[in-house]
C-alpha cells in the first residue's frame, strides 16, 4: 500500500510517498515541508497530452520510458534490454540517522537502495546503491545520488568558476525554464567547475554539494508544473559501470542544506576526523615551496626552522624536493626514496631540528603520479594510466599512476609507510598536480570511476595506519576539494595564488562549504610570485589570519622588522584562534564596492576584517551593518583595532576616531540597521576590529 515519509534535518524537512510502483513522490522539501493528507487520494492530472493515467514526475532519481519524460537521473540497459526500470515493492527501514528505502524491478532484474541521512546540523544526505540480481552484465550509463525538489517560480543560482591560482569564483545567474548542466571531466573536482550549486528561490535557499573527487554531474530540470528538481552524482565515461550478477555500484553522497552555516556545522561534526577525536588548535604552518622551490639546503633550511619557531610558527612542513634526483618537475615522482645528495643522513637530522624547536613536521608527496625519467616508471612502465594505441598525454612533465592496481597502491603504501614509520612526521601534504586523461585500466575499460574509489581508499589506509598523522588534500591548490576527500584529510590547499588580493575571492568563495579552519591561507611573499603584485605585509597577514594560517616565504629574506610585524600577526592569530574557529562564529558578507567584511563573532566577542580591494567607486562607504547574538538593546564597543589604521584611510573625522579607539558605544540593534560609519578605505589595505561586548 502507498504510505508517505517525513524526515527531517535541523529546520528542513522532507516528505515522500512511497507507491506501489515507480518511484518515490517528493511530496515537499524545504522549511516545514510535511506530507499533504489527501497523496495518493487526489493525483494532480496530467498533461491534456500526457498519459490515462497520474505519472509524477517529482520524484526521486526520475526514470523515462513509462510515462515520465524529464531528465533521467538513472539509465541504464542489458546489451540494449532491460532499458526500462519499474520499480515496486517499496519499503523503508531506520537504520540510525539514516532511513534507507529499497525496491526491485524483477523484470530488469535491479534492486535499489536509496539511503537519505539526516542531520542534526541541517544537511541531508542522498546516496543510491543499484545491485543487478540477474545474468547478463547491465551497463549502467548513468545514477545520480539524490534528487531534491525546489520551488516554481523565479529563482538564482550560485556556481563557482575560475582556473588554476582563481578558483571558487562566485558567480550568479537567473535560472531559466529548460535543463541545466554543468559536467566535470577532469577526474578531480576541478578549479573551474566545482560540485557545488547555490539555490535562492522566493524565501528559500539552498546549498547542495556532492562528495566526490571525480567526474561529476549537476543537473537542474525544469517540471511541468515549474518546479525544479535537482539532480547530483557521479559522471560516468562510456561503458565504465558494468554490474554482473550480484554487482553493485555505489553512488557518492549528495548533500543538501539551507546555507554555508548548516555545511560548516555539519562537516565539523560528521565529515572531519581528528587524532585523538577532537581538533587540536590548528597549528600556524610554514611551508618552504615558495621559499625554496627545489632548492634544498640543510643548512638554510635548519635556518628557516629556527627563524620560524623565534616567529611563532607551530608547524614546518617541506615541500617538494627531498626525494628521488627531483632538481625540477621533470624526474623522481614515483620514487619516494630521500635524496641522498641533498640529504646524506637521510632527513632525520632536519626533522629532529624541527621537533626539538616545539614545532610539527610535514612532508610533501605526490603519490598519484610518476614521471617518465623515474626508477619506477623504468621498472612499471605499465603502472601509468593509459589506452592502448593511444598517446601519452602529460601534463606537468608527469603521467598518473594506475591505483585500481592492488600492486600500485601496495607499492605507493608501502613508500609512504617506510618514509612516515621511521620519521616524526605528524603532517602529510598530498598534492595532485594534473587533471586525468585517457584513464584507461588495466583492461582497456574506462576508469575514472574506480580511479578515485583507489585515491580515497589509498587515503583511507594511510590514516588508518597512522592516525597521529593529518592530511592536507592539495591538487594544484583547490583542485580537489570536496566532502569525499575531506573524510581522510584535515585542511585543503585552497588555492596555489597566494596574492592576498586575489584571495579574498577565492576564500570567500570556498567559503560557501568549507569551515575556515580546514581552509589553508598562506602570508606570501613580494612581489607575488604569481601575479606580480606588491602588497604591505598587513594586508597580506590579515588576509590570511581567519583561516588555517600560514607562512609561505623563506623567513630568512624577511628584513627584521618585517619579522617583528609577523610575529606579532601570528600572536594576534593565536590569541583570537579560539574565536574565529569556534562552530557557528563565523560570517562572510557579499563584497559591497570592492570591501569585503567576514570573521566571526560570539555572544560578548567578534572579530571583524575589513579589506578594501580595488579603489572604490562611491563618495563614501557604505556602513557596516552586521547581526550579533544576545540582545538587540545590548551594548558594544570597538576594543581594538589592528592593521592599516588609521594609515590606510582616506580621511576620518573626530567621531570615526572616537569609535575606533572605543570612546562610543553601540546597540547591537543600532549595529544590524544603521551600521557603523568606517571611514574610507585605501585599495589593498585592511584593519580588524576586536568588537566587545560592555553589558
Amino acid at each position: 500500500m502507498p504510505s508517505t515519509l517525513t524526515l527531517s534535518a535541523g529546520p528542513l524537512s522532507l516528505a515522500l510517498g512511497l507507491p506501489d510502483r515507480g518511484m518515490p513522490e517528493i511530496l515537499a522539501f524545504g522549511r516545514g515541508a510535511a506530507a499533504p493528507g489527501f497523496w495518493p487520494d487526489v493525483p494532480r492530472s496530467s498533461r491534456v497530452n500526457g498519459m490515462d493515467i497520474d505519472v509524477p514526475s517529482a520524484v526521486l532519481l526520475p526514470v523515462t520510458g513509462l510515462g515520465a519524460f524529464g531528465w533521467p537521473a538513472i539509465a541504464g540497459h542489458r546489451d540494449g534490454r532491460d532499458f526500462l526500470l519499474d520499480f515496486s515493492g517499496w519499503t523503508a527501514r531506520r537504520d540510525g540517522a539514516t532511513t534507507v528505502l529499497t525496491a526491485s524491478d524483477a523484470i530488469a532484474g535491479i534492486d535499489i537502495e536509496i539511503a537519505v541521512r539526516t542531520s542534526d546540523t541541517g544537511v541531508f544526505g542522498l546516496s543510491t546503491r543499484l545491485t543487478s540480481v540477474k545474468d547478463g552484465v547491465y551497463t549502467l550509463d548513468r545514477c545520480m545520488a539524490g534528487s531534491f525538489l525546489l520551488p516554481a517560480g523565479a529563482a538564482t543560482a550560485t556556481r563557482f568558476t575560475g582556473m588554476w591560482g582563481r578558483e571558487f569564483q562566485i558567480r550568479r545567474h537567473p535560472l531559466a525554464p529548460g535543463l541545466a548542466l554543468q559536467e566535470s571531466r577532469r577526474g578531480r573536482t576541478s578549479h573551474d567547475r566545482q560540485p557545488y550549486l547555490g539555490i535562492d528561490a522566493g524565501n528559500a535557499r539552498f546549498a547542495f554539494h556532492l562528495g566526490w573527487s571525480g567526474n561529476h554531474l549537476v543537473a537542474v530540470d525544469t517540471l511541468d508544473d515549474g518546479r525544479r528538481l535537482v539532480h547530483l552524482g557521479a559522471l560516468f565515461e562510456p561503458g565504465e559501470i558494468r554490474l554482473a550478477r550480484n554487482q553493485s555500484y555505489q553512488s557518492p553522497i549528495a548533500y543538501a542544506a539551507e546555507d554555508a552555516a548548516a555545511l560548516h556545522a555539519f562537516v565539523r561534526s560528521e565529515i572531519l576526523s581528528w587524532p585523538g577525536g577532537a581538533m587540536s588548535p590548528r597549528p600556524v604552518t610554514l611551508n618552504t615551496w615558495e621559499g625554496n622551490y627545489f632548492d634544498h639546503r640543510l643548512d638554510s633550511l635548519k635556518a628557516q626552522a629556527d627563524a620560524a619557531a623565534a616567529l611563532g610558527i607551530e608547524r614546518f612542513v617541506l615541500d617538494d624536493g627531498w626525494f628521488g634526483r627531483r632538481d625540477d618537475d621533470t624526474t623522481s615522482l614515483g620514487d619516494w626514496t630521500v635524496d641522498r645528495r641533498k640529504y646524506p643522513d637521510g632527513l632525520k637530522p632536519l626533522v629532529d631540528h624541527v621537533t626539538s624547536l616545539g614545532m610539527q613536521f610535514g612532508l610533501w608527496f605526490e603519490p598519484e603520479m610518476v614521471n617518465e625519467e623515474s626508477d619506477l616508471y623504468r621498472a612499471h612502465p605499465d603502472w601509468a594510466l593509459k589506452v592502448e594505441g593511444r598517446p601519452l598525454l602529460r601534463s606537468r612533465h608527469q603521467l598518473v599512476l594506475d591505483l585500481t592496481r592492488p600492486d600500485v597502491a601496495d607499492y605507493l603504501f608501502d613508500r609512504m609507510s617506510a618514509v612516515l614509520g621511521s620519521l616524526a612526521v605528524s603532517y602529510v601534504k598530498w598534492d595532485m598536480n594534473r587533471d586525468l586523461t585517457h584513464v584507461g585500466g588495466a583492461d582497456g575499460r574506462a576508469a575514472t570511476t574506480a580511479q578515485t574509489r583507489a585515491v580515497h581508499a589509498l587515503m583511507a589506509r594511510i590514516r588508518a595506519a597512522f592516525p597521529h598523522v593529518e592530511i592536507e588534500s592539495c591538487a594544484s591548490g583547490g583542485g580537489r576539494t570536496d566532502y569525499g576527500a575531506l573524510a581522510s584529510t584535515q585542511r585543503v590547499w585552497t588555492s596555489d595564488g597566494t596574492d592576498a588580493l586575489e584571495r579574498l575571492e577565492i576564500q570567500r568563495g570556498a567559503s560557501l562549504f568549507l569551515p575556515p579552519e580546514t581552509m589553508g591561507a598562506h602570508v606570501s611573499a613580494n612581489p607575488s610570485h604569481q601575479t606580480g603584485r606588491t602588497l604591505s605585509l598587513t594586508f597580506r597577514a590579515l588576509v590570511a589570519l581567519a583561516y588555517h594560517l600560514g607562512v609561505e616565504l623563506n623567513p630568512l629574506d624577511m628584513t627584521a622588522a618585517e619579522r617583528t610585524e609577523l610575529a606579532g600577526f601570528i600572536a594576534l592569530h593565536k590569541r583570537l584562534r579560539p574565536l574565529l574557529h569556534a562552530p557557528g562564529a563565523n560570517f562572510n558578507l557579499d563584497p559591497r564596492d570592492g570591501r569585503y567584511v567576514w570573521g566571526a563573532k560570539t555572544a560578548d566577542h567578534a572579530a571583524v576584517f575589513v579589506a578594501q580591494g580595488p579603489a572604490m567607486i562611491g563618495e563614501q562607504p557604505e556602513p557596516l551593518t552586521l547581526g550579533l547574538p544576545g540582545a538587540p538593546e545590548r551594548l558594544w564597543r570597538i576594543a581594538a583595532a589592528h592593521g592599516d589604521c588609521p594609515s590606510g584611510f582616506i580621511r576620518m573625522s573626530d567621531g570615526q576616531r572616537r569609535l575606533l579607539s572605543g570612546e562610543l558605544t553601540f546597540s547591537a540593534a543600532a549595529l544590524a540597521g544603521a551600521g557603523l560609519p568606517l571611514p574610507m578605505q585605501r585599495p589593498e589595505t585592511a584593519l580588524l576590529l576586536e568588537l566587545e561586548s560592555v553589558r
